[in-house]
């Protein structure tokens, strides 16, 4: 997969895509990533990228031209057509539904704003889609962009080191529910047991409690997620064998 980034900070994207999977998928040349200055392509003395806006009001935004010259470069750098993402508060809530579908394209490019935003008129002409990582707001798009080169990089073939791992997180699967408890060594601390369950050796009923958890844990923290769940009978059974056993301990219900 290929993933160019224009910025005004391409040093940064470089520096935190060089660390753990995305770092890993680099090296084995799973994921080709390119940083991009608008500012290079700006004219003048100052290579100004930005002016105050019309209507009055703070803060600067960004030019059209110096980007349009540099999104016109990162696309004459490979013909492979590639989905022009804006990275803005405003935009479409990122879920892993829609990291999926990003990390089965071959190539994307990714638009960093900073100060007040971009020219409205440059979005109108150039962006395929505006993302959002949250309801708030950052400084600029790059730490954003950092996010979706990592959720996408790792479900490259090859990305992490055990095939089943993205497989077994959370919002993943047909339900798309929250990922259950994991405990390591030792099996007995002052924090507490490791659940006899998965000391046993009983690989079914660790599958069955860890789905169990799985369900609970979703009903819990994330109950929105259930709604939209789709949910066998089975599922529901365990479910509500978890909220029995969450009520006799008197625990508080979930949200």
């Amino acid at each position: 997969m290929r993933i160019d980034v224009v910025s005004l900070f391409p040093e940064f994207i470089d520096q935190s895509a060089g660390y753990g999977v995305v770092g890993r998928a680099r090296e084995r040349g799973l994921l080709a990533l390119q940083g991009w200055n608008p500012r290079d392509y700006a004219a003048g003395n100052y290579r100004r990228v930005d002016d105050r806006p019309f209507g009055g009001g703070p803060g600067m935004v960004m030019l059209i031209e110096p980007l349009r010259a540099c999104l016109d470069e990162v696309r004459q750098a490979d013909p492979a057509p590639a989905p022009v993402i804006y990275l803005t508060p405003q935009g479409r809530p990122l879920t892993q539904a829609r990291v999926r579908e990003l990390a089965a394209l071959p190539r994307l490019v990714l638009l960093c704003g900073r100060y007040e935003g971009v020219d409205e008129r440059f979005l109108a002409h150039e962006v395929d889609e505006e993302i959002s990582i949250g309801d708030y707001v950052l400084s600029g798009g790059e730490l954003a962009a950092a996010v979706l080169i990592d959720a996408v990089t790792r479900l490259q073939d090859g990305a992490l080191n055990d095939a089943e791992s993205a497989a077994q997180d959370s919002f993943e699967g047909e339900a798309g529910l929250l990922d259950c408890p994991h405990y390591t060594h030792p099996a007995s601390h002052a924090w507490g047991e490791v659940p006899e369950v998965l000391r046993s050796g009983n690989h079914a009923a660790i599958a069955r409690w860890r789905r169990q958890q799985s369900l609970g844990r979703t009903w819990l923290r994330r109950p929105d997620l259930l709604d939209e769940a789709a949910l066998s009978k089975a599922d529901r059974k365990l479910l509500e064998a978890f909220r029995a056993e969450h009520a006799a301990k008197g625990e508080g219900q979930g949200g």
